[in-house]
């Protein structure tokens, strides 16, 4: 039986379109979820749209259209953008769809039934644009901690007994040190959850544009308690319901990871399992929160106008440019800063000097000095050529345990390490040197090259997809040998078989743009 992997992102906001943010997340996912597969894994990767709230029927207003016909829209850029972006998601999930209303309305019944839910009025502070309660301690100079307009609510709501939970959670959070990343961010939950808990509003009776509550059509659901569930929705939960899935349900629950960024990370880590421990429902095993990109040192914002669209990114620079780009500058889980100085640097220094440069010579050297024909790895290896394949063969359980802890720099750092030592060892090694003095030498040394050059396009297929398959199509690596199975020891570059002229597939970067 293959091992499971079920990773989620947040679903997304449909107010808006896509941007650098939700592409960020995505992409981590994406990374993981490529990784995974290669290594053996039976992969869930599920995105998708929460689509219901008063932002949502406000924004609908605005443009003079229903709610309906808005979400199915703005949905459907963030779909696209999986496409575009090149995300291997396996579902895509819509809070409007009629298997999700059900598998909420059907918490909400078990909630209900164990006593956590009860009808009351709630007065106090609420932001739209973060669909979130705020006590009175929480308001900053008349605007939420996020810095969101608020308005004061008074209206009769469902509450959940959150505050029963305080110690359960407090207890969870001791016996699981890994449920929350980073290490700063867990922190912040617990010292949030050690000041108290008070109990929650979860339906609202001012708007209608939500799943109803179950036997009271005055009410619909909070919205946070509506878009958490899409993460058991997508499982087949609940298993004896209409849509559900017994079998895919117990495969796959609990998730292995979820996505998001840091500012719905109390969602994530302190409702939603306490929902779920309130529905006798196992917990995810992690949350992992990142950080915010800045544009420029300037913070993000529409009214400044430097949003930074992930898919102009994409045309001006290159795809898998883009996709290395965000995975390498920032050590994942911090804040980072986007320039377009920056970009051109790592496609420019990293992967046309250094991956492309060397993978574009050892391939070219093979067929010019090679007749074409791949040559076959030492007999009788030198002490460089052992250390460098040694230093090769190691970097899967390397990049494996940073991968895992989702430090996708650190993971794409060693593979890196590995590639400036190739670079160093084709140096040292002169091949176009060995061409007059020793040919066999010559194909001993590009054939050690190549295989390096392999086990790094395998290794960073989660990162740039389209562009490993085009070094590994160069090498004549066959499609069905590009896993991590045998990747090391297990399996080495075949020799004998004819290649192609190779294109190459990082060029320089050269902006156009005047001076």
């Amino acid at each position: 039986m293959s091992k499971k992997f079920y990773i989620t992102t947040p679903i997304y906001y449909v107010n808006d379109k896509p941007h650098i943010g939700h592409a960020y997340t995505t992409l981590a996912c994406d990374v993981m979820a490529r990784f995974k597969r290669l290594d053996g894994f039976n992969v869930k990767f599920l995105t998708g749209t929460d689509e219901h709230g008063q932002k949502v029927e406000k924004a609908a207003q605005v443009a003079e259209i229903s709610p309906h016909e808005f979400t199915n829209t703005v949905s459907q850029n963030f779909r696209d953008l999986t496409t575009q972006l090149n995300f291997s998601n396996d579902d895509f999930i819509r809070t409007t769809e009629d298997r999700h209303k059900l598998a909420c309305q059907q918490l909400w019944r078990i909630l209900l039934d164990k006593g956590f839910i009860r009808l009351d009025s709630y007065s106090g502070w609420y932001a739209v644009r973060d669909e979130a309660f705020y006590t009175k301690d929480e308001i900053v100079d008349g605007k939420a901690p996020t810095g969101a307009p608020v308005e004061w609510v008074e209206e009769p709501s469902y509450f959940f007994d959150l505050s029963k939970f305080q110690d359960k959670l407090l207890a969870f959070y001791d016996a699981n040190p890994d449920f929350v990343a980073p290490k700063s961010r867990f922190n912040e939950v617990k010292s949030f959850v050690k000041g108290g808990l008070r109990d929650l509003s979860v339906s609202r009776a001012s708007f209608k544009w939500g799943v109803p509550v179950p036997d009271d059509d005055a009410h619909v659901m909070y919205v946070w308690l509506d878009a958490l569930t899409n993460y058991i929705t997508a499982t087949g939960w609940p298993t004896d319901g209409a849509f559900g899935n017994p079998e895919t349900y117990a495969k796959l629950w609990p998730a292995d990871l979820h996505m998001v960024g840091k500012d719905i990370l109390r969602f994530h880590a302190v409702y939603w399992p306490a929902f779920l421990m309130a529905a006798d429902l196992p917990l995810p095993k992690r949350v992992f929160a990142h950080g915010w990109w800045t544009n420029e040192g300037q913070k993000i914002s529409k009214s400044l106008g430097n949003v930074i669209d992930p898919v102009a990114l994409a045309d001006t620079y290159g795809l898998d440019q883009t996709r290395y780009f965000l995975m390498r500058e920032v050590p994942f889980g911090k804040d980072g800063d986007f320039s377009v100085q920056a970009m051109i640097q790592r496609m420019n220094s990293d992967l046309a000097n250094d991956l492309g440069n060397l993978s574009q010579r050892v391939i070219s050297m093979i067929f010019k000095n090679c007749e074409g024909v791949m040559p076959s790895l030492p007999a009788s290896p030198t002490s460089e050529d052992t250390n460098i394949l040694a230093a090769s063969d190691a970097l899967l359980d390397q990049v494996r345990i940073h991968i895992d802890q989702q430090s996708f720099h650190e993971a794409l750092r060693c593979i890196w390490d590995v590639i400036a030592a190739a670079n160093r060892y084709v140096d040292n090694q002169a091949p176009w040197g060995l061409k007059k003095t020793d040919p066999e030498r010559m194909k001993e040394v590009l054939a050690v090259l190549a295989e390096i050059i392999r086990q790094v396009a395998i290794l960073t297929q989660p990162f740039m997809p389209q562009s490993a398959a085009k070094i590994l199509d160069q090498l004549g690596v066959d499609e069905h040998a590009r896993g991590f199975d045998i990747i090391a020891g297990q399996g080495r570059l075949a020799n004998g078989h004819l290649i192609e002229k190779p294109e190459p597939v990082f060029p320089r970067y050269i902006d156009e743009e005047p001076a």
